[in-house]
């Protein structure tokens, strides 16, 4: 979904409508809420995570400490270690920033199916297209339709 590692650790049961089909997503680095969909295979996991595996706790936030008192994550590298951990299992490897690298993956998916810069930025709560912009490279097929040709080069 795009989410950065802090925005992972701070959801609520309360940021998810399940009839509607969405996260709402706190504001946080870009300073404002955004309400993303919530794909149906999240979803599923999810509500399988919800049912099966996440300890008893009065506390709302989804995802918890792993050790009792059954609590909040309080930094969000235990996200990027969890990730990590996953990562190698599935035979992942070489890749740093393990937790960025989903939100990477999932704007290039984005870019690669036609979103636009607004759409990723919107998504990945960017506040300038700027920084959307690296994105940008990911998309070769785009890129060769609006390149010049190379200086000097035959036509």
């Amino acid at each position: 979904m795009g989410l950065r590692a802090c925005e992972v650790r701070h959801l609520t049961l309360d940021d998810i409508n399940w009839a509607e089909g969405c996260v709402g997503i706190a504001p946080g680095k870009s300073h404002r809420e955004r309400r993303l969909p919530l794909p149906r295979d999240v979803g599923e996991a999810l509500y399988a995570y919800l049912h099966h595996e996440r300890p008893a706790s009065l506390c709302r936030t989804i995802f918890l400490s792993t050790k009792e008192p059954y609590g909040p994550i309080l930094d969000s590298s235990v996200i990027s270690r969890t990730v990590r951990r996953a990562m190698t299992r599935a035979g992942v490897v070489g890749i740093p920033a393990a937790a960025h690298a989903l939100r990477h993956s999932a704007a290039t998916r984005m870019v690669c199916r036609g979103a636009s810069f607004k759409d990723v930025a919107d998504v990945l709560g960017h506040a300038s297209l700027a920084t959307t912009a690296i994105y940008a490279k990911l998309d070769v097929a785009t890129l060769v339709q609006v390149a010049l040709p190379w200086p000097g080069a035959r036509s």
